[in-house]
């Protein structure tokens, strides 16, 4: 089972890591990253590099996960990459992003009427592909399954490991990595965040 990992420059690491510290676990997991320009790819910090191979090394995958990055670097105006993500999306058993991972799959029509999450500041964006957003942490429509920001990544892909393998193996994986999530601060949502945090994360200019 081939998993695909789309990369390009300025993509959030953990968006892309996450899931392949989950999906990489799977019995039979074949994980490769691939990018429209094979070789070291910058995430969006301008230091972590991850090394990609060319989109032609995943024509088929089994899986397909996109990952965001600040708004404005994610190629919702790449041909090659749109291409290759629809190419892969008629034979994938599962198509998956997170956080603005979305509105790549959007661009490339594949949210046309569906439901789907992204990041909270993003999440009005979904509306312009077609799609309906949704407040949640992850969401299955079909076969496309789409995660909320960045560390949500984590839990769309432990959810999707069961899918595939049963819930005795993702959580197998769950306690291999140890994952157990008990933050400090009660701040990870618009929802729960004080209100003058909330204002601090809006007053950023958008990337």
């Amino acid at each position: 089972m081939q998993i695909a990992i789309l990369l390009y420059p300025g993509f959030t690491a953990t968006d892309a890591i996450g899931p392949y510290e989950v999906l990489s676990r799977l019995p039979g997991a074949r994980t490769v990253f691939v990018a429209a320009t094979p070789g070291p790819v910058t995430s969006d910090t301008g230091f972590l590099q991850v090394l990609a191979e060319p989109l032609s090394a995943a024509p088929a995958p089994a899986v397909v996960v996109a990952p965001g990055g600040p708004t404005a670097r994610v190629p919702t105006g790449d041909v090659v990459v749109l291409d290759w993500l629809r190419a892969a999306d008629r034979t994938s058993t599962w198509t998956t992003s997170v956080c603005t991972g979305a509105l790549l799959l959007g661009a490339a029509g594949l949210l046309r009427g569906r439901k789907a999450s992204t990041h909270w500041e993003d999440r009005d964006l979904l509306a312009t592909h077609g799609a309906t957003a949704v407040d949640a942490r992850y969401v299955f429509d079909g076969k496309v399954v789409t995660a909320a920001g960045v560390s949500a990544g984590f839990d769309m892909a432990l959810a999707l490991a069961a899918r595939i393998a049963g819930d005795r193996v993702a959580q197998a994986i769950q306690l291999g990595i140890e994952y157990d999530p008990q933050p400090p601060f009660d701040a990870g949502s618009p929802r729960t965040a004080p209100p003058e945090v909330l204002a601090l994360v809006r007053s950023r200019a958008r990337p």
